[in-house]
């Protein structure tokens, strides 16, 4: 059983930064292509970033490219969010994932991940 969890939601203004951490248990971490999700107040949990397992290959949603960036460290069995110039809109539930059988060109399908995290709160002030 792979465990997932989230920190780093916290409160900020408009413009700010925000980083995120996802720390994940199991010896083979490094193999598992990794996912931030988020889900707004009435919305549907969308895909905001993903990684595959040598961090080579990254996909973002259009609403976040340019200003998220998603990384890994392999030996610290943890993924992370950098959140820049952050907005209302980003306001949202984030949740990290691990998704150990995975197709490469699906990293941002919900479907592609095993395991979930509880969530972390971040809330961009107006």
């Amino acid at each position: 059983q792979v465990q997932v969890v989230e920190s780093g939601g916290g409160l900020v203004q408009v413009g700010g930064s925000l980083r995120l951490s996802c720390a994940a248990s199991g010896r083979t971490f490094s193999t598992y292509a990794m996912g931030w999700f988020r889900q707004a107040p009435g919305k549907e949990r969308e895909s905001v970033a993903a990684i595959n397992w040598s961090g080579g290959i990254r996909y973002y949603s259009n609403s976040v490219k340019g200003r998220f960036t998603i990384s890994r460290d392999n030996a610290k069995n943890t993924v992370y969010l950098q959140m820049n110039s952050l907005k209302p809109e980003d306001t949202a539930l984030y949740y990290c994932a691990a998704a150990n059988d995975y197709t490469l060109g699906k990293m941002t399908n919900e479907g592609q991940y095993d395991y979930w995290g509880q969530g972390t709160q971040v809330t961009v002030s107006s």
